[in-house]
């Protein structure tokens, strides 16, 4: 009896501190499993993300056979558009990729437009600069207004004659630079007719050379003797009067191929990688993980842009870029452009992290490409800031804050790095193709 009589207490005493336990709250210093998917979450040390990476993916959760019909984005791209690499700049309902150079513009999203008609002069501009590339945009100005275009732009906006370029918008100007010319630079042969409604501007930037039509209708040629704007963002003007902009696409021009389809010249294989990567009818096949192949060269600032298709549903991979030299204990320390198209409820909740997000630092806003079938991945990375799109959607703008490391699992990495193809785990099943890269020129003073 005695010894049945020790027995109770310590067994209730052992499963009351059991219980306490349990009811603890979470230290403050931990972050919770949604937290842990923003760009804040808690940084995991190289190592241990390398052996996380080691492990087969979990399995896949059953998807609803429905999506929510309020998913808020609706890609303005045809699939030809997409293939081709063009990007949407304007998603339609948001500025999201856009900064103002004064915040007294009222810069706003109405009707699937932009519109701005009160405060200074000022523009709209991308968060990220482009060097050569086609720009499609439809402008809508009342009678009387002044806007313009704005190309190769630092932020805010130099000298239009010296430090970029103005396609201006206008029906009247005191020294003749209407509708159409580049002002200070060069006016059209003849006066550009614009319409009450609304109007198309298909402009090619080219190294020195601007292209202009109007309408359809060419109306600009125009060669630069010194090129001085040879990289810079793409800018709406809001000068005098309402402005209107919508569809404002955009297709970087004279990236070269990283890969030239018939084998892995140029790239070379991590030490340790249990991926098999095999060139097959033009494309890269990769099977199998964890394991990568990097380029031997090594890129800083640059537009990245390739085709990918997963053969599986809700397949992880990714391309890693700024990265150290892998080796066997260390093969991907870089950034990492997501791929895994697996979402919860809609497109909006991406279920690891998204394709097209920078994996432990933001989700992509939206999970545009489908499992497979082809899409086409966009990575921008200029200094601290790395943009990300999706078949041409823009899903990451996002600017690394953190202090500087050579490692990015760990900080800021401005220098240059190779660029790698992720195999992942046993059921890695994934091709690519058209892998392509353009570095941009040395930074313009307003965006080092």
């Amino acid at each position: 009896m005695s010894s049945l009589r020790l027995f109770f207490p310590i067994a209730l005493i052992t499963l009351l501190m059991s219980s306490c336990a349990k009811e603890q709250p979470t230290p403050e210093n931990e972050t919770s499993s949604k937290e842990a998917s923003t760009a804040t979450k808690q940084e995991v040390p190289p190592e241990q993300e390398t052996k996380a990476a080691q492990k087969p993916a979990k399995k896949a959760q059953p998807k609803k056979t429905v999506e929510t019909a309020s998913v808020p984005y609706e890609n303005p791209l045809t699939a030809e558009q997409k293939a081709a690499g063009w990007l949407s700049l304007f998603d339609g309902h948001s500025l999201f990729g856009w900064e103002s150079t004064d915040d007294e513009i009222n810069w706003s999203v109405k009707d699937g437009a932009i519109v701005a008609d009160s405060g200074p002069v000022g523009s709209l501009m991308t968060t990220v600069p482009f060097t050569d590339y086609e720009l499609v945009c439809e402008y809508r100005m009342k009678t009387g207004g002044n806007s313009g275009l704005f190309l190769r732009s630092q932020f805010p906006s130099g000298n239009i004659a010296t430090e970029c370029y103005e396609v201006n918008i206008a029906d009247d100007h005191p020294d003749g630079y209407s509708t159409g010319s580049l002002v200070n630079r060069q006016k059209t042969e003849t006066a550009v007719e614009r319409k009450e409604g609304w109007n198309e501007f298909r402009v090619v930037v080219d190294g020195p050379k601007i292209e202009v039509q109007h309408n359809g209708q060419d109306v600009l040629n125009y060669t630069s003797d010194n090129n001085v704007a040879a990289t810079g963002r793409v800018g709406l003007q809001k000068n005098s009067g309402q402005i209107e902009f919508r569809k404002i696409l955009l297709k970087p021009l004279n990236l070269e191929s990283l890969f030239n389809g018939k084998d892995l010249t140029g790239w070379r294989e991590v030490p340790g990688s249990k991926s098999e990567f095999n060139v097959e009818d033009g494309e890269i096949h990769v099977k199998n993980g964890a394991g990568f192949i990097e380029t031997e060269e090594t890129y800083q600032n640059f537009i990245f842009q390739s085709e990918a298709i997963s053969h599986a549903e809700e397949l992880n991979s990714g391309f890693f870029f700024r990265a150290m030299a892998g080796t066997e204990e260390n093969p991907s320390n870089g950034y990492e452009y997501q791929i895994h198209n697996g979402f919860e409820g809609d497109r909006s909740q991406p279920n690891n992290a998204g394709t097209g997000a920078i994996f432990r630092r933001v989700d992509a806003r939206y999970v545009v490409a489908h499992d497979k079938e082809w899409f086409n991945a966009t990575l921008i990375a200029f200094g601290p800031r790395i943009s990300c799109w999706v078949d041409g959607y823009h899903v990451v703008d996002w600017v690394d804050d953190r202090k500087p490391d050579p490692n990015p699992r760990r900080g800021l990495r401005l220098e240059g790095g190779h660029i790698s193809i992720q195999g992942h785990d046993p059921t890695t099943d994934l091709s690519f193709r058209n892998l392509k890269i353009a570095e941009y020129p040395k930074p313009s003073q307003g965006d080092e």
